[in-house]
C-alpha cells in the first residue's frame, strides 16, 4: 500500500513538469490586407414554389427567376480568422411565370384567385413578382482568408425581409385560339393577400468569387387561409467579393 502511494505521488509530480515543457499550440495568424470579405453580393436564381396546390403548380411555366443583391459588413473572428460573421442590407426579388393563368391579386375575395383562362382571352406572358427589403445574416468559412479569390468558401445564414412590392404583369393579349389581339401590357400592384414579412434560411458553397446558393422561406408567402402554405425556393449562382 505504501509503495502504491509513493508511485501515485511520483506520477502526480510529473504532470506539472510535463505541462510546463509542452509548447503551447499557436493559432495561425493571417494577413487580411487583401481580404475582400464578400462585402457586395449579387445572386441570380431559378425560383419555384413548394406547398402550392397542384392546380397552381401545374400552371407555372418557363424559367421563373429571382435576383438578390446585398451590401454586407464582414467581421472575422479573432479566435479563428477562417470564420467570420456578416450582417447587411439588401433586396430580394422573385418572378414566377404562369401559362394561361391570371393571378388576381387585386380581388376582394377571401381566397386568392388563380384563374385558368385556357379557352378565353389571356396573356401570352404572365408573371407574379414580389420584392423585399432584407437584412441578411451569415456565418462564413474561408479556407484561406489571405487569398479570397482562390480558396474554398461556405456560408449559412438567415434573411429577414419586409415586402415592399407585389405585382402581376401580363403581356400580349391573345384569344382562346392563341391568336394575338393586341400587344397590351397590364400591370396590377396589390399586397393585401401577402404576408408583409418573411424569414428565409440560406446556404452557399463555392470557390473564389463564385458559389452556388440556396434559399428557402421558413414563413409562408400568403396570409393564412388565402392560399395553401406556399413557400419560395431559390437555387442559383452567387457572385461575391466585388
Amino acid at each position: 500500500m505504501r509503495k502504491l502511494l509513493v508511485i501515485i505521488i511520483a506520477l502526480a509530480a510529473t504532470v506539472p513538469a510535463f505541462t510546463q515543457t509542452s509548447p503551447p499550440v499557436k493559432k495561425k495568424k493571417f494577413n487580411l490586407g487583401n481580404r475582400t470579405g464578400d462585402h457586395f453580393m449579387v445572386q441570380v436564381s431559378k425560383d419555384s414554389w413548394t406547398g402550392a396546390a397542384d392546380s397552381v403548380s401545374s400552371r407555372i411555366k418557363g424559367f421563373s427567376k429571382g435576383f438578390n443583391a446585398a451590401l454586407m459588413l464582414d467581421l472575422p473572428f479573432k479566435s479563428n480568422q477562417r470564420f467570420s460573421a456578416a450582417l447587411g442590407l439588401g433586396v430580394g426579388t422573385s418572378s414566377i411565370g404562369f401559362k394561361k393563368t391570371i393571378v388576381d391579386i387585386s380581388a376582394q375575395t377571401p381566397k386568392l384567385p388563380f384563374l385558368a383562362v385556357d379557352t378565353v382571352n389571356h396573356y401570352k406572358k404572365f408573371k407574379l413578382t414580389t420584392a423585399y427589403l432584407e437584412i441578411p445574416l451569415e456565418l462564413r468559412f474561408t479556407a484561406n482568408p489571405e487569398t479570397p479569390a482562390k480558396t474554398f468558401k461556405a456560408a449559412i445564414g438567415l434573411k429577414l425581409g419586409t415586402l415592399v412590392n407585389a405585382h402581376t404583369k401580363g403581356k400580349t393579349l391573345q384569344n382562346g385560339s392563341n391568336t394575338t389581339i393586341n400587344s397590351l401590357t397590364q400591370k396590377i400592384t396589390a399586397k393585401n393577400y401577402f404576408n408583409s414579412t418573411r424569414l428565409a434560411a440560406t446556404a452557399r458553397v463555392g470557390y473564389g468569387y463564385f458559389s452556388i446558393f440556396g434559399s428557402y422561406n421558413l414563413t409562408t408567402m400568403f396570409k393564412d387561409a388565402v392560399a395553401p402554405d406556399t413557400k419560395l425556393l431559390q437555387i442559383g449562382l452567387t457572385i461575391s467579393g466585388l
